[in-house]
């Protein structure tokens, strides 16, 4: 049994609202709030290639009912010790481990602060728990779990593993899997330019899940208008 089968009332029960109505989104995903995640990595092995930047943005919901992007937190973040990087993923992604502004910070650090603000957001949404929303989300899903396995930290607010690809979703909605071609579909900007970052590619990601999300909504898809 996963983490998704229970009942929606145990679900909403707990210190958050509790007395109240709860938000929308406290219904919408069944008690889980979407979190979308984005990672640059030193490679494709999540259990020895260092996690080089860290995004996370928080999906919100209005009282119509319409879901859109909370503020981002970013971070770039020092290969752990022994860490393996490989200079074809420096290349790809146009990280500079070396330059004097990259600012970076311990992998416990910043996970410490980005679980701080979903936990916050998570309480704030009167949901239970975290969902991963990403593109190719395990992938990032993948790197967030070793990295709190690594630092040890926890009370990690996101389930282990289920989450929401944006990758599947752009499939159904517009015949497009990488995410340029997605936005490109649903007429959201993306400047291929300012790509792998994960900032940048977090945004626009929160962007094309919102988009599909609603557009579902507005085509007599739950919750009914």
């Amino acid at each position: 049994m996963s983490e998704f089968d229970y009942d929606d009332n145990d679900a909403l029960e707990g210190p958050a609202h509790s007395g109240g109505p709860k938000p929308p989104m406290a219904y919408r995903f069944r008690g889980f709030l979407p979190v979308v995640v984005d990672v640059e990595t030193g490679g494709f092995n999540s259990a020895t290639d260092a996690l080089l930047e860290i995004a996370a943005t928080p999906i919100l919901m209005d009282d119509d009912g319409q879901v859109y992007p909370d503020q981002t937190h970013f971070f770039r973040i020092e290969p752990f010790e022994g860490a393996n990087v490989e200079p074809a993923a420096l290349e790809f992604t146009g990280i500079k481990l070396d330059h004097p502004l990259r600012m970076a910070v311990s992998e416990s650090h910043a996970l410490t602060e980005i679980f701080k603000h979903v936990r916050k957001a998570v309480k704030s949404a009167g949901c239970k728990r975290a969902v991963l929303v990403g593109h190719n989300a395990f992938f990032d899903l993948g790197f967030l779990n070793a990295a709190v396995e690594r630092t040890d930290i926890k009370r990690n607010p996101f389930h282990p593993f289920s989450c929401f690809d944006t990758a599947t979703l752009g499939g159904l909605a517009y015949g497009q899997t990488v995410l340029a071609k997605a936005c490109a579909a649903a007429d959201i900007e993306f400047d291929g330019r300012e790509a792998h970052s994960a900032r940048y590619d977090t945004e626009k990601t929160a962007e094309l899940f919102c988009t599909i999300v609603n557009r579902w909504r507005d085509m007599g898809g739950w919750p009914p208008v």
